[in-house]
């Protein structure tokens, strides 16, 4: 668990970093300030919930429970879908999707979702300590 964790965290940890690069300087004319706004939200979000997955590696390393483990798919999931959808929403013009974002609208909640759901999951795992 803490092995794919670890692996989870760098990759997105990675990823965040070079999309957040490339929103500040490929996108920085591309963008309006409310779609730059959006994809800021998302690399955020990535970058906080990377730093949780990386916290479920050290925990996983003191505590192996069922708690730890879900939180650590919940976050990961989330980062896909909360934040992966406002990166696909902010960009949706530039990339010609347009009409996927009634689509791609509702996915964003569930990634909130998911997040809340690792967060509870962690604090579970906290009490077990």
């Amino acid at each position: 668990m803490q092995k794919t964790f670890g692996i989870i965290a760098s990759v997105y940890g990675m990823l965040a970093v070079v999309l957040g690069a490339f929103g500040a300087h490929a996108l920085k004319t591309k963008l309006d300030a409310y779609h730059h706004t959006i994809y800021e939200k998302a690399v955020s979000y990535q970058f906080y919930h990377v730093i949780a997955l990386f916290a479920v590696v050290f925990l996983a390393a003191k505590l192996e429970t069922k708690s730890v483990s879900l939180a650590g798919y919940f976050f990961s999931a989330g980062i896909l879908f909360f934040s992966g959808s406002l990166y696909l929403l902010a960009t949706s013009e530039i990339l010609g999707i347009q009409s996927l974002t009634s689509i791609l609208g509702p996915i964003t909640p569930i990634g909130g979702l998911c997040f809340i759901i690792g967060w509870i999951l962690f604090l579970i795992s906290f009490t077990k300590l």
